[in-house]
């Protein structure tokens, strides 16, 4: 492909309605996208207190504090996959203990997959995502009660 028609592409895309654009031609690869947002790792966490909504009449001195509920995001585009192989147990399961480092999912994009990781030590409350569901960035993929005791 010449430069010319990669140049007449790029506007048209970016004319379009259209957000991604792929192209695959032999030994040619071209991936337009119109995300504007940043794919640093910091941005893995979304943070979320969920507080507990009592009087302060009522409140009783042995009551829990809030527990402090953390979303695992999509760190970038792709397609997620839960389980390594179709036919192996998921990496993880709602209810199931991580820890830092811990394995959750991957992440395929453009025939790379990114393995994502548990950025902190909790419990998986709930899976937010289906097996090969099509992502977006920041998009949750799981919920995690965030486990303060084990650090």
């Amino acid at each position: 492909m010449e430069f010319k028609e990669i140049q007449t592409l790029m506007q048209n895309f970016e004319d379009s309605d259209i957000r991604e654009l792929e192209i695959n031609q032999d030994s040619f690869q071209l991936y337009l996208s119109k995300n504007k947002q940043t794919h640093k790792h910091e941005n893995l966490i979304t943070t979320e207190k969920t507080e507990q909504t009592t009087s302060v009449k009522k409140k009783k001195v042995n009551e829990q504090p809030a527990l402090l509920s953390q979303n695992i995001t999509a760190p970038l585009v792709g397609t997620v996959y839960l389980q390594p192989t179709p036919d192996a147990d998921p990496y993880v399961r709602s209810g199931d203990h991580v820890k830092r480092g811990d394995v959750v999912c991957v992440i395929e994009a453009m025939k790379m997959m990114t393995e994502i990781k548990s950025p902190f030590n909790g419990i998986i409350t709930s899976i937010c995502v289906s097996n090969e569901e099509l992502v977006e960035v920041e998009q949750p993929l799981f919920s995690v009660q965030e486990d303060k005791n084990n650090d």
